[in-house]
């Protein structure tokens, strides 16, 4: 049987689109392994899918100034070890990694082992630890037609973000019911991300008295982030983390408010939701967002509001016209090249195994 070692960690960002490839994998005759740390977030994603899971050591490669930088490139030395003794017992065929610290041990191992690794980079510009597994990689996916002119001419690969199929096959009654909705308003889907977004938490609530006139407000707010006192608003429904019921959810919206994270956005366009995306600022982030929500904006898939001026009536003004003009989204979403990259990406391991 042919065998694939997939990598990945940090945040769940890094790991869910390696669970979107498994079924796909496993019907082109794989079979699957995972290394990731021994404590993230991965771990936990992985073993509750049933693939064997193999934890390394692995440290933050920093570009600020703290004491762990004195410590963490050991972790990473340790780490390129424990991997190679996992990628030597295997014996895979192929690589593939999703990004974040804990693949870079695994794909410099790799290229020591002489195994083919493919990457792949969801943002518009590489991170660090992309930008050290590119030179030992064979070929490098991305999501934006703007990342390509950022990587080797010989490896880039525009494949968009492998997206879970159970997500396209969500049931719009079954999400109306479960949200206890009793009337057929149109339906906003706010999503904060795993961790939420409390500044556009914060001003959808303040938007609400206005939105809910015309809407019914579906809102993920992430761990911490209920908002008790809104616990039985008509029309309004809150809730930390949604797994099971997400695709239904999707399903019944009609418009996304959504940060501009590159997974989120891939599933978005896949689904093909008309969206306004608040992406995270600048000083919060490495700017990725930005990048992330401007292409989306040039290629007609998103509308874009800049936190620094959302508010109160900018966000319903927003809403409102993503509403008003939802088709032309949808259109230009419908049109794009990039709707399977599971099969293009299944497709590259097939062509570059051993």
């Amino acid at each position: 049987m042919k065998k694939i070692v997939l990598t990945g960690g940090g945040t769940a960002g890094h790991v869910t689109p390696n669970i979107a490839l498994l079924p796909a994998l496993k019907e082109a005759g794989y079979e699957v392994h995972y290394i990731g740390s021994h404590d993230g977030i991965e771990k936990e994603l992985i073993e509750r899918a049933g693939i064997p899971y193999y934890g390394i050591s692995s440290g933050k490669l920093r570009r600020y100034v703290d004491l762990k930088n004195l410590s963490d490139p050991f972790r990473v030395l340790k780490g390129i070890g424990d991997a190679r003794k996992v990628l030597k017992k295997l014996k895979p065929d192929i690589v593939f990694s999703k990004g974040g610290f804990v693949a870079v041990p695994v794909v410099l191992a790799a290229r020591r082992l002489k195994i083919p690794a493919i990457i792949h980079e969801s943002d518009m510009t590489p991170g660090l630890a992309n930008r050290i597994c590119i030179p030992n990689a064979v070929k490098v996916c991305c999501n934006f037609p703007e990342t390509l002119q950022n990587l080797p001419a010989d490896k880039a690969v525009l494949t968009g973000s492998p997206i879970r199929s159970e997500l396209l096959s969500g049931d719009a009654l079954k999400a109306r019911a479960f949200c206890g909705f009793t009337d057929d308003k149109p339906v906003i889907l706010m999503i904060g991300g795993s961790l939420g977004a409390v500044a556009v938490n914060e001003c959808l609530r303040e938007a609400l008295p206005t939105l809910l006139k015309r809407y019914n407000v579906v809102h993920l707010c992430g761990k911490g982030n209920l908002d008790q006192t809104l616990g039985s608003v008509p029309g309004y429904v809150q809730y930390e983390y949604i797994s099971k019921e997400l695709p239904d959810l999707f399903a019944l919206a009609d418009i996304v408010l959504s940060r501009a994270g590159a997974n989120a956005i891939c599933e978005l366009q896949a689904l093909a939701k008309p969206n306004l995306l608040i992406p995270l600022p600048a000083e919060a982030s490495r700017g990725d967002q930005l990048l992330n929500a401007a292409s989306f904006e040039k290629q007609g898939y998103s509308m874009v509001l800049q936190q620094s001026e959302m508010n109160r009536t900018s966000l319903v003004e927003a809403l409102d016209k993503l509403y008003e003009n939802r088709g032309q989204y949808i259109r230009a979403m419908q049109k794009s090249e990039q709707a399977d990259a599971v099969r293009t990406i299944v497709g590259l391991i097939e062509q570059y195994k051993k």
